[in-house]
């Protein structure tokens, strides 16, 4: 298939996702609604004191960040297997990684990025100073692609498996740690007075390896779950 085609392919199955995601707003709008619940019930239940909430603040929002882009990953594959377009897609002459790489794309940006966008606004609910604020805006725009990449894999490992959810947890979760440590870290460090550049390289280090290596990892376990 020549450069130009695959580029056609690509491009159409990334807006054909994108659309699929925006007449789906209620997932969407479910996982943010869920981020949101979730960063605001800490410091209904830890109380107002700014030291506290300070400290709690890189975590529990990563920690629902992570949470919440769990919600959609189970239907990154699961609509394509039950309508019979995860076939066709292991049959063009596109590479398989190429368009796992679109599709993840697609995820991102409508599930990740609006938990981006969303952050700042609640990390004010913690009283986090501004440049703890874009530090965790940074680390959520490296850290969320690579939560869509890594749960690519478990999506793909699970896909037309009942009792999917539970076991996409089970197998995404864990190898989500680092990227909570580091995403975390990065802001706890700028509240330290510290430097987060050490973090944010290791976020953007998992990043080009994920994005070298996951969505290969992800076409293989396809071809494995539809044999």
């Amino acid at each position: 298939m020549t450069p130009s085609g695959s580029w056609a392919a690509l491009h159409s199955l990334f807006k054909r996702d994108v659309r699929l995601a925006l007449r789906r707003r209620a997932d969407t709008l479910a996982a943010l609604f869920f981020f949101i619940i979730v960063t605001s019930l800490f410091p209904l239940a830890v109380g107002p004191e700014p030291a506290l909430l300070g400290r709690m603040a890189p975590g529990v929002v990563w920690v629902a960040a992570l949470l919440a882009s769990m919600l959609s990953l189970g239907r990154l594959f699961a609509d394509d297997h039950g309508d019979g377009t995860l076939e066709q897609l292991l049959l063009s002459p596109c590479p398989l990684p190429l368009l796992v790489l679109a599709k993840v794309a697609a995820h991102w940006l409508s599930a990740g990025l609006p938990l981006v966008l969303l952050a700042p606004l609640l990390a004010l609910q913690f009283g986090l100073p501004a440049g703890a604020i874009g530090v965790l805006c940074v680390s959520l725009l490296l850290g969320t692609p690579l939560l869509s990449l890594i749960g690519a894999i478990g999506a793909a490992l699970t896909v037309g498996v009942r009792g999917a959810a539970v076991l996409l947890s089970l197998l995404v979760l864990p190898l989500c740690m680092p990227v909570l440590i580091f995403g975390a870290g990065a802001v706890d460090a700028v509240t330290n007075g510290l430097s987060a550049s050490a973090h944010l390289s290791l976020l953007g280090a998992l990043l080009a390896l994920a994005l070298f290596g996951a969505p290969w990892a992800t076409a293989a376990a396809l071809r494995v779950a539809l044999e």
